[in-house]
């Protein structure tokens, strides 16, 4: 069913990471690489990255919200990153890693606002919670080469050393949340 499904626009550093955890979750249709809320139509991937275009490195989200919440989509995307560093993640430095929350409707800005309250009354993170929550403005697809990219460049450097890592913590923290592992059986 089409009118089933919702969108969720999330920022957390580098999309290569949320999108392959995104996808691998119950309920989570699609998780597509794109650009948000910057102040030039259509940027390139060179652009965002220089930090003159203003948007974030964002996945948008189309789920089933029968199988997964938007709440529990925020659980695992405050899980994926740390939102108290301001414009970066790890080594990823510029406003295009921000951590950020880029709602659809009031539903959404109203849960993504209490949850980091939550985060804050029971200091999960050491510092305050830095996540911006907006409507989302504006939203472009990122070029081609970005969907699926750390299932198709494993051997990067890149994916080794940051996205895998993460993505292990991932799979064990919500192993209960994954989509069922399809294998091939020999006959």
């Amino acid at each position: 069913m089409a009118g089933l499904f919702q969108e969720a626009t999330l920022a957390g550093g580098c999309f290569w990471c949320l999108e392959s955890a995104f996808n691998q979750l119950q309920g989570v249709e699609k998780a597509s690489s794109g650009y948000a809320n910057g102040h030039i139509a259509h940027p390139s991937y060179r652009e965002v990255c220089s930090g003159s275009s203003g948007h974030a490195e964002v996945i948008r989200l189309r789920y089933n919200p029968e199988e997964i919440s938007f709440r529990e989509i925020l659980e695992v995307f405050f899980a994926l990153h740390d939102p108290t560093q301001l414009n970066r993640q790890g080594h990823d430095i510029g406003t295009q890693y921000r951590s950020g929350v880029y709602y659809h409707n009031e539903e959404q800005r109203l849960i993504a606002e209490a949850i980091i309250r939550e985060i804050e009354d029971e200091q999960i993170w050491p510092g305050k919670v830095v996540t911006e929550v907006e409507p989302i403005q504006s939203y472009y697809p990122a070029e081609d080469y970005h969907e699926n990219y750390f299932e198709r460049n494993p051997e990067n450097q890149y994916c080794q050393a940051v996205v895998s890592p993460k993505l292990a913590k991932f799979r064990q923290t919500f192993a209960a949340k994954l989509k069922p592992v399809i294998s091939a059986q020999a006959s």
